[in-house]
């Protein structure tokens, strides 16, 4: 028998941080799901909701992390306000902002023209941000989900 993958003695339990990525990229089929007007069932509901709340938290925790780690050389306020603006900085904040947009859907809250807009130009940023595929119709598998 062929055996793949690292050894048993190397494997680590996972955490959350290892399920940032698949938590994102599945908030962000949903999304795009959702405004394609395919219908948000219980289990989607579930799903979206559950991932929203730990991707909200875990992305402040980042925030927090990286706040705490990058004290100023120097005190000037303008060089805080440059580190706030990072990359980073923005694409968490915009990963937050997915989870709240997410979970508001997914509650039935109404989503008008232009908080769907909003969403839209949100998912775009941040599939632009981790290369990922964008076009709902590039996702097969969705038709039976």
């Amino acid at each position: 028998m062929r055996r793949f993958g690292v050894p048993a003695v190397e494997m680590k339990k996972m955490c959350d941080k290892d399920l940032f990525s698949p938590r994102l990229h599945l908030l962000v089929i949903m999304s795009k799901a959702y405004l394609q007007g395919m219908p948000v069932g219980d289990h989607r509901k579930k799903a979206i909701i559950d991932n929203a709340h730990s991707l909200f938290y875990q992305s402040l925790q980042i925030l927090q992390d990286n706040e705490q780690q990058a004290t100023p050389k120097n005190n000037e306020k303008d060089t805080e306000f440059y580190e706030e603006m990072s990359p980073e900085h923005i694409f968490h904040q915009r990963v937050q902002l997915l989870a709240v947009m997410a979970k508001a859907f997914a509650e039935g809250r109404p989503m008008g023209e232009f908080k769907k807009i909003a969403l839209q130009e949100n998912l775009e940023y941040i599939c632009n941000a981790i290369t990922f595929t964008d076009k709902v119709g590039d996702m097969e598998f969705l038709k039976v989900a």
